[in-house]
């Protein structure tokens, strides 16, 4: 993780962990909320709002009005926050490339499918949010 937060610094992307979180999120949910958000990470709405608030200033997400619901706002990810978004996968598509040359694409898999295999099962069997541990 240390190597991609590097590669996006040298890019000129300005995040911190904490924001892949809301990246990875933002990245499958059209609709989401700061309280949905805040559900997501474990935080409080106060705090996700912060959070999305450095986020909007850095250009990375937007608010919009909801589309159902005239109290919330709708948060998502602008094209710089997608774009940030594309240059993670990538980083990590070579990194997971370079795991394969070592260990063998077969084996590799195999550890995919076995961790999440364990992590399931400590969650009587839904998949494991993937989130901080405050």
């Amino acid at each position: 993780m240390d190597r991609v937060h590097e590669q996006l610094a040298a890019a000129g992307f300005d995040v911190r962990p904490a924001h892949g979180f809301v990246f990875q999120y933002l990245s499958f949910h059209t609709t989401a909320t700061a309280v949905d958000i805040g559900e997501h990470l474990g935080i409080t709405k106060q705090a996700a709002v912060q959070l999305i608030d450095e986020l909007t200033k850095r250009g990375y997400v937007e608010r919009r009005p909801h589309p159902t619901d005239r109290r919330a706002r709708a948060i998502s990810l602008t094209a710089r926050g997608r774009e940030c978004v594309d240059r993670v996968v990538a980083a990590w598509t070579e990194i997971e490339q370079r795991w394969a040359t070592l260990i063998g694409p077969d084996r590799l898999d195999r550890l995919h499918d076995d961790l999440t295999t364990l992590t399931d099962a400590t969650s009587g069997g839904a998949p494991v949010p993937l989130r901080p541990l405050w």
